[in-house]
């Protein structure tokens, strides 16, 4: 009988696991052994095993510490770390606020939450391209009140916008699903006891709700530290991303084994942050 269970159990699974080791696990060792290989001119690589594409991309510019790739990487790692606390402070308030509404009203909110995703990204994207041109509709209004237009697109300001927009439902959904469940007498106990609203907030709402907050980050850092749609668009080129970067690398200079090596650095550090998302959810669990 359990071997009947377990081979049903395996069908089951085997439509994803295969899913997962043709389209996620082969190519990630692709690019494992990519990053490990010689360049060759003209595109493609040499099938002789070397480290000189790390050596590359951690060598030092001269007279500096540090090289531009390095710069990117951690300007990356900035604007999707930035992007990912403004989408907290913005979204939290905003999921909080659905989570104490009426089921009626609440999936009204939700659905307004959830009605960007009807429409490409990259279309929205060129949207945001219009609003914050020279002659869109900001500086329109502005010029309508007789202020000085602002120089928006093809700025960091812009691509921050844009990743903003972009990620933000990806944050509320996680929180609202948190905050939902929260038993909302554990405040009203808190409270009865003393805590004024601050230490309820800090030591009893914020740590419950803390799976949420963990879950939205992980969404919106991920995609964001490899942005490459908004900081084309909505930058102009002019503000390189890791996304821009790896492009770049594969695509007009033709050095497959450097872009590797910064898609492996880049996986490496973004299961650290994965792995630290579930030691949170194991902890919220004990």
């Amino acid at each position: 009988m359990r071997s009947r269970q377990k081979a049903y159990l395996a069908v089951l699974l085997s439509p994803g696991a295969l899913w997962l080791l043709f389209f996620f696990i082969t190519p990630s060792l692709l690019i494992v052994v990519y990053s490990l290989l010689e360049r060759k001119d003209g595109g493609g690589v040499i099938w002789s095993f070397t480290l000189d594409a790390y050596i590359k991309l951690f060598t030092p510019n001269e007279g500096t510490f540090i090289n531009d790739f390095l710069i990117i990487f951690l300007r990356s790692f900035w604007w999707a770390t930035l992007t990912t606390v403004i989408c907290l402070l913005v979204g939290y308030p905003l999921a909080f606020y659905i989570a104490r509404q009426k089921p009626s009203v609440a999936s009204t909110l939700l659905f307004l939450v959830m009605i960007p995703f009807w429409t490409n990204f990259l279309v929205r994207t060129y949207a945001w391209k219009f609003i914050l041109n020279n002659n869109g509709l900001i500086n329109t209004i502005l010029q309508a009140f007789d202020f000085a237009p602002w120089s928006l697109i093809n700025t960091p300001t812009a691509v921050l916008i844009g990743m903003v927009y972009g990620s933000l439902p990806f944050m509320v959904l996680p929180l609202y699903a948190s905050i939902e469940k929260f038993d909302f007498s554990l405040v009203e106990a808190g409270q009865d006891l003393g805590a004024t609203y601050w230490q309820v907030f800090t030591r009893i709402f914020l740590p419950l709700t803390l799976p949420g907050i963990a879950a939205g980050s992980i969404l919106v850092f991920i995609p964001t530290v490899g942005q490459y749609v908004v900081p084309t668009i909505l930058g102009g080129g002019k503000v390189a991303m890791l996304g821009n970067i790896l492009a770049q690398q594969y695509g007009s200079a033709l050095n497959w084994p450097f872009g590797s090596a910064i898609a492996v650095v880049f996986m490496v550090l973004l299961m650290g942050g994965i792995i630290i998302y579930f030691r949170i959810e194991q902890e919220q669990e004990i």
